[in-house]
């Protein structure tokens, strides 16, 4: 227990601020000046400080002296800093034509007919494909002594259970290869691309790009600095990245992998835009020549057929795409506007209005329901994080042939089948 206790409320350190942080329940562990009761960001709490702290301009989670303000907006961390050169804004995002504007209409405000009239139309749209869930959950060797670990909690188990079904599939599609380039995006601490390097230790010429938008502590990228691979980081939304100026991948030259553990939603669909949609060069925009062929399966978007490992392409031609192993998540964070499925849905009679309906429905499955009363509500999920919605409907809402589960799977079913049939990635 960090302090003392006074009055039922933790005291303050030694030596550390003095102000009481409601929101935290606790005091301020910023450390103090000599002499001082408070720290720079709450010398405005006491009488020690004349001088005026206001909001930063730039990010008012902080305050700066008002006399020192000029100063701190040079060297403040929430400054905008240069755009690298493979930042292409919204690159990945999509046509902003085609981000119709459609009026939202939550679950819980639609009818009983109406919702049986979507699910008509959700049935009607997969007559003919496969929707068959096959669940083909394999393991690796790389993760076999911490898969049998007993200090490794639930959670952690949990993650390397993934993790290694991830690398036993990539092993059965021959996508563990030397003379390769590893993308993980949302890559987090990069522990997906550290489980690939410990499973091709022996392979040459093996290199890691690691995407992630958010500033990441306690990354594994150290680990490896002196290992034969390079793990090179790219602090950058997957919407704005431009693969073809990123300078590892111009440098070396080599066909590229993409994986993800954890591409959220629309993230899967911005990475596939990102690989197959702007893979050329400025000279030579023709699409990829290695046709695409996705495995239907729930848990992976995995493959193409590899190219030979010997086979390393010249500096300056196009950016091959080798393989793709991602483990899909959130459907129901999945956006019109970056879907890549969209000609797939107009084939089938289908719009912007049906897909929103659908991603909502499509978390049935992952969030459960329960009842309130007259009321079926999601129950609380870890993939909602905090903008939780309510998708509320009535307890007759749902036919009685189809529960909210299979509804649910249904939608990510036809979600992912347009994405399969995605024409700019040469799928058939």
């Amino acid at each position: 227990m960090e302090g003392s206790v006074a009055d039922g409320v933790l005291a303050p350190l030694p030596g550390r601020c003095a102000f009481y942080v409601a929101k935290k329940k606790r005091y301020c562990k910023m450390i103090v000046g000599s002499g001082k009761t408070f720290c720079g960001e709450h010398a405005n709490a006491g009488e020690e400080s004349e001088k005026k702290r206001i909001p930063c301009p730039l990010d008012p989670k902080h305050t700066v002296f008002e006399d020192n303000l000029a100063k701190h907006l040079k060297k403040c961390n929430s400054k905008e800093k240069p755009k690298p050169i493979y930042y292409v804004k919204d690159i990945n995002a999509g046509s902003a034509s085609e981000d119709e504007t459609i009026e939202e209409i939550t679950i819980a405000e639609r009818s009983k007919e109406e919702l049986d009239e979507l699910i008509v139309k959700l049935k009607t749209a997969l007559k003919g494909l496969n929707t068959k869930l096959v669940e083909n959950t394999l393991s690796h060797s790389a993760l076999y002594e911490p898969l049998n670990d007993p200090k490794n909690g639930d959670s952690a188990f949990k993650h390397l259970k993934q993790q290694a079904s991830i690398l036993g599939n990539m092993e059965v599609l021959e996508l563990l290869s030397p003379n390769r380039c590893y993308i993980e995006f949302g890559a987090g601490k990069g522990k997906l691309s550290h489980w690939i390097h410990i499973a091709l230790k022996a392979a040459e010429n093996v290199h890691f790009l690691l995407v992630e938008r958010s500033s990441t502590r306690f990354k594994v990228d150290g680990k490896h600095k002196n290992a034969g691979s390079t793990f090179d980081r790219l602090q950058v939304d997957i919407q704005h990245l431009d693969l073809w100026n990123v300078p590892l991948l111009r440098e070396k030259g080599l066909p590229v992998i993409g994986v993800g553990k954890h591409l959220c939603g629309a993230a899967t669909d911005l990475a596939l835009r990102c690989l197959f949609e702007h893979s050329c060069s400025d000279e030579d925009d023709e699409p990829p020549t290695k046709r695409v062929k996705l495995h239907q399966n729930e848990g992976a978007c995995d493959d193409i057929k590899p190219v030979p490992s010997t086979e390393v392409r010249e500096t300056g031609k196009k950016l091959i795409v080798s393989g793709l192993a991602i483990a899909l998540c959130c459907h129901h964070r999945c956006d019109w506007r970056h879907y890549v499925g969209k000609e797939f849905f107009r084939q089938k009679g289908l719009g912007p209005e049906e897909f929103a309906a659908f991603q909502r429905m499509s978390s049935w499955a992952t969030c459960g329901m329960r009842k309130f009363g007259s009321k079926i509500t999601e129950k609380p999920s870890e993939h909602k994080r905090d903008e939780e919605e309510e998708h509320e409907m009535s307890e007759e809402a749902l036919p009685d042939t189809l529960n909210g589960t299979s509804v649910s799977r249904l939608c990510m079913r036809l979600i992912l089948s347009g994405r399969y049939s995605s024409s700019f990635l040469g799928i058939h």
